[in-house]
């Protein structure tokens, strides 16, 4: 009933905002794909750059270990790529992402997963801000 009122107060107007907020949406989306992007083919060519030095023995073992983490990220993306070209890739990308955090798998790359999933899987950002997280302990004296 209130929406029937909103819609006959100004309809024009509210199509508007709301193609404007669809849009913005979409934008803000298209801007989010762009950094993860650009942060892969960042991660991507330090790793090729360490690799070429792993050749002539000049990494470290964390520097090893790191190039290692993004050629599995890389090869997430690659496994990820094959279900794109499959017929109802939007139903089923999203159905493997959901399926592989309930299994514990982290299936997307690190620049396209959630931060704080990420990092810990099964725990929002609230949990880890909540009044347990900020209770002062209390130190006992002996």
């Amino acid at each position: 009933m209130r929406l029937l009122r909103h819609l006959h107060k100004a309809p024009l107007r509210v199509l508007r905002l709301q193609r404007r907020k669809s849009m913005m949406r979409i934008r803000f989306s298209m801007i989010r794909l762009q950094c993860a992007l650009s942060q892969e083919k960042a991660e991507t060519k330090q790793m090729l750059r360490i690799y070429q030095q792993y050749v002539t023995g000049q990494v470290s073992k964390a520097e090893l270990q790191q190039a290692n983490a993004q050629l599995a990220d890389v090869l997430r993306a690659t496994g990820l790529g094959v279900f794109a070209i499959l017929p109802f890739a939007p139903v089923t990308i999203p159905l493997i992402v959901k399926l592989g955090r309930k299994l514990g798998i982290e299936v997307m790359p690190s620049a396209f997963a959630p931060k704080d999933k990420y990092l810990h899987p099964g725990k929002s950002s609230k949990a880890l801000s909540g009044p347990a997280a900020t209770k002062p302990v209390k130190k006992t004296e002996s």
